[in-house]
């Protein structure tokens, strides 16, 4: 029960319109690529019905398939990076950006509307492991994806980059010349994403390349004071039942 409390839906709106890097990156013209099918709007998590996995899900503005993936989804590439406990990666994977702070993530799920991968920490700190690939759906403008991390209140990261079958790894990367199948920027160093979950007005993906991890960020400070918590509440109990006992 308590495991199922602590693993509570969690959902986080993102700004609308902000598809576009720093705000100068030019999207591909071929295929026609509308800014919206790569707007994240919301992120959500939440256990799996009657499993033992994490169901997340990204909104975006629009669906969008200009490649005709079976899925229905073949506009963007999505990753998302999932904290669960202390230490992890710190860079966020081949995207050009990393973690702001201390910390970083254990899960790694990349979602395009041809393959869905997800890649674990090892335990003994040996490296990323392929886990089961997830199963993905599209839902309205949603992409829904069931993967095999075991739910709790997490921390995450999530970017949206331009998909294209043209690369090896199926990433458009920015660049500073322009064409109809180009993801063009002003920089040379810009980030890959043309989207990342954010709050109003953090642009430090497109200014430092960091990005915040957003949800249950567990430090050592709240632990701490959980444990002091814990520990008064033990007391306090052990205090009661001793002049229970006194009193009889």
């Amino acid at each position: 029960m308590l495991s199922l409390l602590a693993a509570a839906m969690l959902t986080i709106p993102d700004p609308a319109g902000d598809a576009r890097g720093d705000g100068g990156y030019i999207l591909p013209t071929r295929p026609a690529l509308s800014q919206d099918a790569l707007d994240i709007r919301s992120f959500s998590a939440q256990p799996q019905p009657q499993s033992s996995g994490l169901r997340v899900t990204v909104t975006f503005g629009q669906m969008g398939n200009p490649w005709n993936a079976p899925s229905g989804y073949s506009a963007g590439v999505t990753d998302i990076f999932v904290k669960t406990g202390f230490g992890g990666q710190t860079t966020l994977a081949d995207t050009g950006l990393r973690v702001r702070g201390s910390g970083g993530w254990q899960y790694h799920l990349r979602v395009t509307g041809f393959t869905t991968t997800l890649e674990g920490l090892a335990e003994d700190g040996s490296g990323l492991r392929r886990l089961a690939a997830p199963q993905m759906r599209v839902s309205g403008t949603s992409v829904v994806i069931d993967a095999a991390i075991p739910p709790g209140s997490y921390a995450y990261w999530v970017t949206n980059s331009v998909y294209s079958p043209l690369s090896a790894d199926g990433v458009l990367r920015p660049t500073r010349s322009g064409g109809p199948t180009a993801l063009q920027a002003g920089r040379a160093d810009s980030p890959v994403p043309v989207d990342v979950l954010a709050p109003p007005g953090d642009r430090g993906a497109y200014t430092d390349h960091t990005v915040a991890p957003l949800g249950e960020t567990r430090g050592a400070a709240t632990l701490i004071l959980a444990g002091v918590g814990a520990l008064g509440l033990l007391i306090t109990l052990g205090a009661t039942i001793a002049v229970w006992r006194r009193s009889r």
